[in-house]
């Protein structure tokens, strides 16, 4: 998983830039974490109690987006693509483009793990 944490030029906003498999990482963290300590802290504690075995699997719903994690990985998805609303009309979408595959994307926990603490240290929320 490739990705990239940015200030905006113009807002000054932190940014999260992900390799095209992963992109809708980045609104995910961008809009559902944030600059939440209390956010980073669920998360991360969710991951302890999944591999610690104490549960099997978390899911967390956001606002737009939603996320599944499990022994094995996390999955992030759009609360559009998760909720099973209608995908686009076949004349607003090209034979090429598959805009669906993006709505969702996954990683291994440790990666997961990885990013977060990444983006708290990027976001000077680092008291994990």
């Amino acid at each position: 998983m490739e990705y990239e944490f940015i200030h905006d030029a113009v807002t000054g906003e932190a940014r999260a830039q992900f390799s095209l498999e992963h992109q809708v990482i980045g609104p995910w963290i961008e809009t559902e974490v944030g600059h939440s300590s209390d956010k980073l802290a669920q998360l991360l504690t969710a991951i302890d109690e999944v591999e610690k075995g104490n549960k099997s699997e978390v899911l967390i719903t956001g606002h737009e987006y939603s996320i599944a994690i499990n022994q094995d990985d996390i999955s992030i998805q759009t609360n559009a693509s998760f909720n099973g609303v209608d995908p686009l009309p076949d004349m607003l979408t090209s034979e090429h483009i598959n805009v669906d595959q993006y709505e969702i994307a996954g990683c291994g926990i440790d990666d997961f793990r990885q990013l977060l603490l990444s983006w708290a240290k990027f976001t000077n929320n680092f008291r994990f």
